[in-house]
């Protein structure tokens, strides 16, 4: 169905010529002879773009247009003018015209314009689109855990200012999901939001990706690059794995975060942006000041707004609306029809205390979809890796006699145990069967005194 076309115009000869011609592309037509005519159109039908005269008896064209503005803002409208009101039309365009045509125009310099106008709507929509399901994709505000609605509140208020924000937690917890929740809350949201991962790259790549560079500032360095920092200007940076960013970079950094200016590598003039940071960590920062490996100055200038992201064994209770989000996601990224989670399914999942977090509840969820043919997921086909390395409910029965947290650390060390023995001791390996990264299993090993 080809779209509607509103044509307002005191000139019969012009409302003739432009239906004649839009008729003739297949478009269908809605005449309007003055203003008020052309608003008391729009109230009855839904045009998809309106052409209107800038100079017609009792309601001129820029009043139109601002009515048309305040009731549909997305509406694409083309304002006609003579010759000598050339300046009228730029007021239009002030006013939020799409585009104008100056008369006498022919009727193919008419299609084009109007092809561009809905061309462009055309994108919009599909803007609007893309930013909903990426809204929807990374928005954690759905949660029955009172400790997880306290972060989601604390980030909601703190996304309407430019402080910086800090998230801790462990290793797949959904620190990167809040970071982009935060940036869609906020009002930098049309702006890009620019992850960079710190402890992915080296010193010396990290600083290029970071800050850019100049031509000629290194061997390779064959044409200017701009840093993720400048990119970014206008939105939101989120510096991932913070804590292991070296000291020289944390230095540079600091300056960043205090001037809000920066010099690309090989460069010798400050550059200026404006950039929300957000910061996430695994680590602990404190101990990591106290240990001389992460800057004091730095930390109070990250920790403005600082949130600790629970895991999620301590909150169990969103295991089941975070498995119906992956679920209908992956269902749909596959192309799958589809599938709900059996009542059994839910409570394995339910029941175990998931060591990679978030992280490996979605991978959990994946795997499953991707290799079951059916329409329900049963327990068999949610594969726990970690619980089948630790062995049926009985070999852990002894540890609900034990306190809550002492109980989960006896869980994890064996789960951990029985995946370096299945891996003949490569760390890599069982980070791998427990879905787990192979920095945050070295931390946990630690942690555990697990040797």
């Amino acid at each position: 169905m080809k779209p509607l076309v509103l044509v307002a115009d005191d000139d019969p000869a012009v409302l003739s010529a432009l239906r004649l011609g839009l008729q003739t592309k297949g478009y269908e037509v809605l005449s309007a002879a003055d203003g008020p005519a052309a608003l008391e159109a729009l109230d009855r039908q839904s045009p998809d773009l309106a052409f209107v005269d800038i100079e017609m008896p009792g309601l001129n064209g820029i009043e139109v247009l601002r009515r048309m503005r305040k009731d549909r803002p997305a509406l694409p409208v083309i304002i006609m003018t003579a010759h000598g009101t050339v300046a009228r039309a730029v007021e239009a365009m002030k006013e939020g015209a799409t585009d104008f045509l100056t008369k006498p125009f022919d009727i193919d310099q008419m299609l084009v314009v109007v092809e561009r106008a809905l061309r462009q709507e055309d994108l919009r929509r599909e803007a609007e689109t893309l930013r909903s399901e990426v809204d929807g994709r990374y928005d954690m505000a759905a949660t029955s855990s009172p400790v997880m609605q306290r972060v989601i509140d604390t980030l909601k208020k703190a996304a309407q200012s430019d402080a910086t924000v800090l998230l801790l937690g462990e290793s797949g917890v959904g620190k990167d999901l809040l970071a982009r929740s935060l940036h869609a809350w906020s009002p930098r949201r049309e702006k890009l939001f620019v992850p960079v991962n710190c402890v992915a790259l080296s010193e010396e790549l990290l600083e290029s990706e970071l800050f850019g560079h100049e031509k000629g500032a290194f061997t390779g360095a064959h044409s200017q690059k701009l840093g993720k920092l400048e990119v970014a200007s206008g939105g939101t940076v989120f510096l991932d794995e913070i804590g292991d960013m070296k000291p020289a970079l944390q230095a540079k950094l600091l300056r960043f975060l205090q001037n809000r200016e920066f010099d690309r590598v090989g460069g010798t003039r400050a550059v200026k942006v404006d950039v929300r940071v957000v910061a996430a960590t695994n680590r602990d920062l404190q101990q990591a000041v106290k240990a001389g490996t992460f800057r004091a100055d730095l930390f109070f200038r990250l920790n403005v707004v600082s949130l600790t992201v629970p895991p999620l064994r301590d909150r169990l209770e969103d295991v089941p609306q975070l498995a119906e989000i992956f679920l209908r996601r992956c269902c749909r990224d596959m192309k799958k029809p589809a599938m709900r989670l059996s009542e059994a399914a839910m409570k394995k999942l339910t029941g175990y205390p998931w060591p990679g977090n978030v992280r490996e509840l979605e991978n959990t969820i994946e795997r499953a979809v991707v290799l079951k043919s059916g329409s329900t997921l049963e327990p068999e086909d949610v594969l726990l890796q970690a619980a089948d390395l630790v062995g049926e409910a009985g070999e852990a029965g002894a540890e609900g006699l034990l306190p809550y947290h002492e109980s989960v650390d006896q869980h994890r060390r064996r789960i951990i145990r029985r995946a370096l023995d299945r891996s003949g001791g490569s760390r890599v390996r069982a980070a791998q069967l427990l879905g787990l990264q192979p920095t945050y299993l070295s931390r946990l090993l630690k942690q555990l005194n697990i040797s």
